[in-house]
């Protein structure tokens, strides 16, 4: 009995020559990456920026030791090279990203040092507002913030809560060049009148929040962009964001290490902004 073979099947030259293998070169390799980082890189800077909760100002809202994405486009100012993309102008109700008006202190040249905020913007330009016992009434209708913190007989604080008709507390939180001097040039019958160009921003931790009471207005070219969603939280401190030096720097970052899984709060993960 003859047993039958199947002949093993051979590619002809023609055809070893049609299909070649092709390996990547590593300066093609260096391209590749170099490309990745090139987008990545103006993703960050230009579409989109990290940003992280240094102290307890927006809490519940934004937890410290939240880290967001910061969306950079739609409140941006309108440009024609991205005529595809939304733009629209910062509404009551949005919680923003933007830049402290007056600087924190210098640097060792004497440059004056503007740290990055979040807060909600709660006045737009041409807004008549005043605060009665914790509720913001803006053209004299009363606002609804159900995330901000309550007044209470408890935490009822005149300058905060009866704003801007108590005098401002005698502390070094309040610059000499807002509250005690140039803010009542825009009081008009008791109410604050927002300016053209600025908006009037408060932390929703309502009695825990350096903002516009304390250091003004919020001009439009100061305005970053709004938070999208937080990829990730870390149960951290106020005090644990004020460290400097690169002493204090290993440390937490070995405390994150080590805590990673049971310090990171998991429920607060893609959590969406509002």
């Amino acid at each position: 009995m003859t047993k039958k073979t199947t002949p093993e099947t051979t590619a002809s030259p023609e055809e070893i020559h049609q299909n070649p293998q092709v390996e990547e070169t590593p300066f093609e390799a260096v391209a590749s990456m170099c490309s990745v980082l090139v987008v990545g890189l103006f993703i960050l800077t230009f579409l989109a920026q990290n940003f992280v909760i240094p102290s307890g100002s927006m809490e519940k809202t934004l937890l410290v030791g939240d880290h967001l994405i910061v969306d950079r486009i739609t409140l941006a100012p309108a440009a024609k090279w991205m005529p595809l993309v939304h733009y629209r102008e910062p509404k009551r109700g949005d919680i923003v990203v933007f830049i402290k008006p007056v600087p924190d202190g210098t640097d060792s040249d004497g440059n004056p040092i503007y740290n990055f905020l979040v807060k909600r913007l709660v006045g737009v330009p041409g807004d008549h507002l005043h605060l009665r016992n914790g509720v913001v009434i803006i053209n004299g209708v009363a606002q609804s913030f159900p995330y901000a913190q309550p007044t209470t007989p408890e935490n009822f604080t005149p300058f905060l809560d009866d704003f801007p008709s108590e005098p401002p507390p005698d502390s070094p939180d309040v610059p000499d060049t807002w509250s005690k001097v140039e803010f009542p040039k825009d009081v008009v019958n008791g109410d604050l009148v927002v300016p053209p160009g600025m908006y009037f921003m408060m932390g929703d931790n309502r009695h825990n929040s350096l903002d516009s009471r304390y250091w003004g207005f919020v001009p439009r070219q100061n305005i970053v962009g709004r938070p999208l969603f937080n990829y990730w939280s870390f149960k951290s401190t106020d005090a644990d964001y004020l460290q400097t030096g690169l002493g204090n720097n290993l440390r937490w970052l070995g405390h994150v290490v080590l805590h990673f899984f049971s310090d990171t709060r998991w429920s607060r993960t893609f959590h969406v902004t509002r």
